[in-house]
């Protein structure tokens, strides 16, 4: 038989959280609740996106970031701010010290998105890029803390910055009051933490579940560990959950009121973000759409109503091409073929009409007729097409090999 030790005190309880909303208010948006009715479909219940990546700055970061900044003292003000982000955090921090009236550095690596770092200065934040990697950063923004007395803001690990993201989870229980279920994307856990937090201390009921990315997850091994334990190069699309290690204050928390951590993959990740944009109309970073992966990959594994935060909207366009590309290779929506055909006038065209009846759209063609492993009237031709899904595929694979052609699907 064994036994638990009583758990400690909680660094933030409901009253931290009420606190943090009194003092949002006028500040942050209270943030729109849509009902999405393909996932409701899915899930066999109603389903509804918490959309923070309508928030101001497009994301939930700016909630902590100003409640952390409101409570410094007057010589900490005078002092000045400094955080490290690759993007969401920096946001937040620039505009909550702008709108408080105090000066901030916001380190940022030297690879990051040129919208990230011009949004970020246009909110007020000086910026130093420094690092190539957000450990180098941290470490430049630190060490600036150390020189100059300014105030380091972390992004998920101080009782005001996760008091600051609870209250989220006020404002779903005040426009979905019979929710079950709410689904948050987990990187340091300052969010699912804050949440929890508050949901908790009015309904216990409620299942709160955190989803992090297959190749970031540092929660799982560190519940199983009893404390945080760091993840080796942690590596996936969505930056703003691509934390090595667990907050020790979020972990406490998500220890012990977060009822489960799921993982997804770059495949369902990306899949959500394309769902968010084709059904919802919502542009969503992919640690926002980490979520809507999680219902996607289990549909039937979440007691409804269920809520689902976006909680951010913060991708680069070039990325976003990227990610749409991929996402809809995911969901069977292009298909990649090779194929040999009689290498005589008119042949290309022909396989080419035939792709047009069976209603496939055609994005590229690579023709090769030179290659050794070619015989001497034959042609080998690289097709990308649009297609409409995994039948789809299947149906056009199918008919060019009935019409006669040796078909390769490519990966």
């Amino acid at each position: 038989m064994s036994f638990r030790l009583p758990a400690a005190p909680h660094p933030v309880i409901l009253d931290d959280v009420l606190g943090a909303q009194k003092m949002l208010s006028g500040v942050a948006r209270t943030t729109a609740m849509e009902g999405s009715r393909h996932l409701s479909q899915l899930v066999g219940a109603p389903v509804h996106l918490k959309c923070e990546n309508l928030q101001r700055t497009g994301s939930f970061k700016l909630r902590g970031a100003y409640v952390r900044i409101a409570g410094l003292r007057p010589e900490e003000r005078a002092a000045g701010v400094v955080a490290a982000s690759a993007g969401n955090h920096a946001q937040g921090v620039a505009l909550a010290s702008s709108l408080l009236g105090v000066r901030s550095t916001v380190f940022m690596p030297e690879g990051a998105p040129l919208p990230k770092v011009a949004a970020t200065r246009e909110y007020g934040a000086e910026v130093r890029l420094a690092g190539q990697v957000i450990e180098e950063t941290l470490e430049a923004a630190q060490e600036y803390a150390h020189a100059t007395g300014a105030v380091f803001i972390h992004p998920f690990d101080h009782p005001d910055v996760i008091a600051g993201q609870g209250t989220v989870g006020l404002e779903i229980l005040e426009q979905c009051p019979e929710v079950r279920t709410i689904v948050v994307g987990v990187g340091g856990g300052g969010l699912v933490a804050g949440i929890a937090a508050a949901v908790k201390a009015v309904r216990p009921d409620v299942r709160v579940v955190g989803v992090q990315a297959e190749g970031a997850a540092a929660y799982p091994p560190s519940l199983a560990a009893g404390h945080p334990v760091s993840v080796r190069a942690p590596a996936t699309m969505a930056d703003g959950i691509r934390v090595g290690r667990p907050g020790d204050l979020p972990f406490a928390l998500v220890d012990d009121l977060v009822d489960e951590i799921r993982t997804v993959t770059e495949d369902e990740l990306s899949s959500a973000l394309l769902l968010c944009l084709e059904r919802a109309k919502l542009v969503v970073e992919p640690a926002g759409a980490a979520p809507v992966a999680a219902l996607l990959s289990d549909p039937r594994g979440f007691p409804g109503p269920v809520v689902a935060v976006l909680s951010g909207g913060n991708v680069d366009p070039l990325l976003m091409q990227r990610l749409l590309r991929h996402g809809m290779a995911a969901a069977g929506r292009y298909l990649s073929l090779r194929l040999r055909l009689t290498d005589r006038p008119g042949a290309l065209a022909a396989m080419l009409g035939s792709l047009t009846v069976l209603d496939a759209n055609v994005l590229d063609v690579s023709h090769v007729r030179t290659d050794p492993r070619l015989g001497l009237a034959e042609a080998e031709v690289e097709l990308q097409l649009e297609t409409k899904g995994p039948d789809h595929c299947a149906e056009l694979a199918a008919a060019l090999r009935t019409a006669g052609y040796t078909v390769t699907v490519m990966g």
